[in-house]
């Protein structure tokens, strides 16, 4: 009998966050609590959630089950692991990635009594109850290591969490991102995020002339998965009178570098110059400095997140390291009918490598 999956696809997960519906350029500023910057937040504890005793115990009382049990992690459905005093707020900490602020910090699982296998079994019945998790990469890893590998083809790759190196401002594909850190490194890695809706207001204020340049594609550089160069994309979809936006400063600048894509012009170079000067203005970025047992959660429609270089410890088992989950969030807002950006995803997906390859080359 067919056993329907406790996770999306790639593909799935892909077309459901890529699913933003559209109907005007917003040329308003925005205000409401996705709007927030970082100088009002960092003296204020309402977006930390530190845990209880009982609630870790149910945590450690969970982990041990799935254990003796000897179900694989990827089996679980979310039936098997109930956390009947963790749910309710993780329905709090899902509302408000959804329709809030966009992140949460969550403070003191008790990662150091735990082996990596037991933390990863805890991490992923926690990503059952928040959403859907989902394939990260065509490799079908369901939960990422954030961790510098130390390898050169992982360096040239550009897949920057498996390095040291500074991470420029993004968004993943998915609704939201999880991050569970297991051990710091010995210096720096600072995670900075910042509201979209924020930059958005700002460069509207200041370039009003640039802002329609953002709901037009730019083109993402894949760096070769799935045998395709660069797919378009546009930054922000505005729909209901919500902002959504998809960011990615490393690979929209290293698309250019492609043949089939047009030069960059001196606008989209202000435009993108701008946007991450406004992002990186220490009044609007939050920093927070993970420790191990903390969770970091953030939406990928209304914050952007970047991360500090790092120097590591000469222990590769004291080096630092993040477990990373992709989650589709239920009951995301869909405006009754897919995106045009969606629909072009869905045409992607049904066409052969080459052709996708040819079909975009002339894009």
């Amino acid at each position: 009998m067919f056993e329907r999956r406790s996770y999306n696809t790639l593909q799935a997960q892909t077309l459901h966050y890529f699913a933003r519906p559209h109907e005007s350029i917003r040329r308003a500023p925005m205000d409401g609590p996705a709007a927030w910057r970082g100088s009002e937040l960092r003296h204020r504890s309402d977006w930390v959630h530190e845990l209880t005793a009982a609630e870790v115990a149910e945590m450690r009382a969970t982990v041990a089950a799935v254990r003796a049990a000897g179900i694989e992690p990827r089996r679980l459905r979310r039936r098997d692991v109930p956390l009947p005093l963790l749910a309710p707020r993780i329905d709090e900490w899902r509302r408000e990635l959804a329709d809030g602020r966009g992140f949460q910090l969550i403070r003191g699982v008790p990662v150091a009594d735990w082996s990596e296998g037991e933390a990863q079994t805890f991490f992923w019945a926690f990503g059952l109850h928040l959403g859907i998790p989902g394939t990260q990469n065509p490799q079908g890893d369901l939960l990422g290591h954030v961790t510098d590998t130390r390898s050169a083809a992982d360096r040239e790759s550009g897949r920057y969490y498996k390095t040291a190196k500074n991470i420029a401002y993004h968004c993943d594909a998915a609704d939201a991102v999880g991050l569970l850190c297991l051990r710091k490194a010995r210096a720096g890695g600072l995670s900075r995020i910042v509201s979209s809706v924020t930059v958005y207001n700002e460069l509207l204020s200041r370039r009003p002339d640039l802002v329609e340049r953002l709901y037009r594609p730019f083109h993402l550089d894949t760096h070769g998965e799935g045998d395709v160069p660069t797919v378009p994309i546009e930054p922000c979809r505005y729909h209901g009178g919500h902002l959504r936006t998809f960011y990615h400063s490393d690979y929209f600048r290293s698309a250019f570098d492609y043949e089939h894509v047009p030069p960059m012009s001196e606008s989209e170079r202000e435009l993108l110059d701008l946007y991450e000067s406004i992002a990186e203005d220490p009044g609007n970025r939050l920093e927070m400095d993970l420790a191990p047992g903390d969770i970091q959660l953030v939406s990928n429609h209304t914050v952007l997140h970047a991360r500090t270089a790092y120097e590591d410890h000469a222990d590769p088992a004291e080096r630092r390291h993040l477990l990373r989950l992709w989650l589709s969030l239920p009951g995301s807002r869909r405006g009754g009918r897919l995106s045009r950006l969606s629909s072009r995803f869905r045409l992607l997906a049904r066409v052969a490598p080459q052709r996708l390859k040819a079909r975009l080359q002339r894009a």
